[in-house]
């Protein structure tokens, strides 16, 4: 046996086949839901496995999942896995060029989607010739197009539900597409070894990895229940499907929700004895506070241990709040990528006055991006990361080139992340190389100056963003949704608020208030956005 991720799964399954592994809970209010052991979980998805192969999608071969959060989901990405098939992910948020982009740059040979997308699925097809095999999850609405689709019913229906499949290999591939906030969408190709010890932490996260295959169900078979994992994004980022499969590898139950609703989120905590919940900042936190101290309030959260956030930062004023509330969490803000993994955990002195700083694993530097040196201490350089890496970028030589380097070696991949080392070895991360703002030749990180307006009373969310500036070269605009019912600060009033957290050049320049800030499904920020609303607001 092979460090490859169906191969595991399946020796989980074995150890534990009656115990729940996946409750699906829909909502709003409708009290339905589905569950399933490991047991029927595994031959839910050897039948899409056994579908997909006898459809004539051939192992190595691309299939694309376009849908809600649900047991489908994970069902078809276990179905891909055990039949040799690379699962690729699909914003639900793009529509038909981007669709078309990605279809073609991920070579789908399959898409299983949801019903309500028919007419962009339709519309995208004309253009991506290589797409052959189409599996529509629920009913099409009347007058939706006609699209060749054969119903995930029938297509469960049809496939066994024995395994029965060939032998699998730890260098099986597993594509995570990533957009970013920038740009069209990569896909990092890892190998499923690689992905097992980076993206799930070799079976222990929080412990020490497994040291040969067979010893994670051992461990399961010695353990027993209690754990219930909630992932809240959206599935199609690739932290949510991670965090999943470490509920798997756990031998612990999974619990979903189609969509991040506060209060139908709260419910399912207190009704499922939720020990775990994912998330992503600040943007999803704060209406869980809100519903906490609203609606909400009296909902029982006693089963709650940890509450982590990865692809954006929950701040420190935001965490404080959620930790009055809550005072029996512990709240962990991640530091990792598609194309790394988990890197470490913000320290406990992470904040608006020191900055994001992280306790990395061993396998992480900060290092000269021209070198690939570590820097000095105090020096500012890139976060990068050995041993468990990538392959790269599929259909992308250029960006492979430019990410993945060999050193002493081994293989490296050089984030874009900006960060600096002190002599403890913690590293501050500053932001995104890409997001950087540079005025008067000082560089400001977004993310730090976001984190300061945050802790302004009235201030419910904000994203910050360099505008063009004549004397400059650019100045920082802060983009900022208020609170319900609060004031309206004057800019004078947030910078006299931020001065007393920032240097003088951090400061923003420019306010514009705007009733919501534009983030994806996952609540990562759209920087992008914030640019053009500041830009188009003068001043």
């Amino acid at each position: 046996m092979e460090y490859n991720i169906a191969d595991l799964f399946e020796s989980v399954v074995d150890v534990v086949p009656d115990r729940e592994a996946l409750a699906y809970i829909d909502h709003p209010g409708t009290g339905a839901e589905r569950r399933l052991t490991y047991a029927e979980l595994d031959a839910a998805a050897n039948r899409v496995g056994h579908h997909l192969l006898d459809s004539g999608v051939r192992p190595g071969e691309h299939v694309g999942l376009y849908l809600y959060n649900g047991v489908e989901y994970l069902q078809t990405v276990l179905g891909c896995l055990k039949a040799r098939i690379v699962p690729v992910n699909v914003n639900y948020r793009y529509v038909e060029d981007e669709l078309v982009y990605l279809y073609r740059d991920a070579d789908l040979a399959g898409l299983v989607f949801d019903a309500e997308f028919t007419d962009r699925v339709a519309a995208a097809l004309p253009r991506t010739e290589a797409l052959r095999h189409l599996v529509r999850v629920g009913e099409a609405a009347p007058g939706a197009a006609d699209v060749a689709a054969v119903p995930f019913t029938s297509a469960e229906a049809a496939g066994s539900p024995e395994r029965g499949f060939g032998p699998r290999s730890g260098n099986d591939q597993f594509i995570i597409y990533t957009g970013g906030t920038t740009g069209m969408p990569k896909g990092v190709m890892w190998r499923q070894e690689d992905l097992f010890f980076s993206g799930l932490g070799g079976g222990a996260p929080t412990g020490e990895p497994v040291k040969k295959p067979e010893e994670l169900a051992e461990r399961v078979a010695a353990g027993g229940a209690g754990i219930t994992f909630f992932p809240a994004p959206p599935l199609m980022h690739g932290t949510s499907t991670l965090t999943a499969f470490i509920g798997f590898n756990f031998g612990q139950r999974v619990v979903l929700h189609r969509k991040f609703v506060p209060d139908e989120v709260l419910r399912t905590i207190e009704k499922e004895k939720v020990t775990s919940m994912s998330l992503v900042g600040d943007a999803m936190l704060r209406p869980l506070i809100d519903a906490l101290e609203g609606p909400m309030k009296g909902t029982d959260m006693s089963s709650m241990f940890t509450v982590s956030s990865s692809g954006a930062i929950m701040s420190d004023t935001v965490r404080r709040q959620f930790q009055a509330l809550v005072p029996n969490v512990m709240l962990l803000n991640n530091f990792g990528s598609s194309e790394s993994g988990f890197n470490g955990t913000a320290t406990d002195d992470s904040g608006p006055e020191r900055g994001f700083r992280i306790r990395v694993n061993s396998r992480t530097q900060v290092v000269d991006p021209a070198t690939y040196e570590p820097v000095a201490v105090g020096e500012v350089g890139r976060v990068a990361q050995c041993g468990h890496v990538p392959l790269g970028y599929y259909n992308d030589p250029r960006k492979t080139a430019e990410t993945f380097f060999e050193k002493d070696g081994e293989r490296w991949v050089l984030l874009g992340d900006m960060a600096t080392v002190d002599e403890e070895g913690v590293v501050t991360v500053l932001g995104r190389g890409s997001q950087c703002i540079n005025t008067g030749g000082e560089k400001v990180y977004p993310e730090e100056v976001e984190q300061a307006l945050k802790s302004h009373p009235d201030v419910y969310d904000a994203l910050v963003a360099g505008v063009p500036d004549a004397k400059w070269g650019h100045h920082v605009a802060a983009v900022v949704q208020l609170r319900a019912g609060a004031a309206r600060p004057s800019l004078e009033d947030i910078q006299a608020h931020c001065r007393s957290r920032l240097a003088g050049y951090k400061i923003p320049r420019r306010l514009v208030i705007t009733e919501a800030l534009r983030r994806s499904p996952s609540g990562k920020a759209d920087y992008r956005w914030a640019r053009e609303v500041a830009a188009s607001a003068g001043g």
